[in-house]
């Protein structure tokens, strides 16, 4: 079955920069979209930036100029790179991503979700 796994979370400093990484593996027949979501504590979980299926972009307003987004379609991972980050961006990240498998079943997907915290 596929899974998505995400890394990179960690403490960083207001103003500081931070990598995060997706990655898809299993029985993957295509990516429809794939994107970062983000939710901090009493928060809704919110869209942060991710592809669609025409490779377009989208970034939440929040993010828009720090975070850019990226791709390695080789190796079914996605990138998320912060910069200039503020300790509002504090949240556990989540990777999400619709999948259709070998079998042709489609399905939304998430991963476990890693941890961003920054200080001021």
């Amino acid at each position: 079955q596929v899974q998505l796994v995400e890394s990179g979370g960690t403490l960083v400093q207001a103003g500081g920069s931070l990598r995060l990484s997706c990655t898809a593996s299993g029985s993957i027949r295509s990516i429809n979209a794939m994107g970062w979501y983000r939710q901090a504590p009493g928060k809704q979980r919110e869209r942060v930036a991710g592809f669609t299926g025409d490779g377009s972009t989208n970034y939440a307003d929040s993010v828009k100029g720090r975070f850019t987004i990226a791709r390695e379609n080789a190796k079914n991972t996605m990138y998320l790179q912060m910069n200039s980050l503020k300790p509002e961006d504090t949240a556990v990240y989540y990777c999400s991503a619709v999948i259709e498998t070998s079998t042709r079943i489609t399905r939304p997907y998430w991963g476990q979700g890693t941890q961003v915290t920054v200080s001021s």
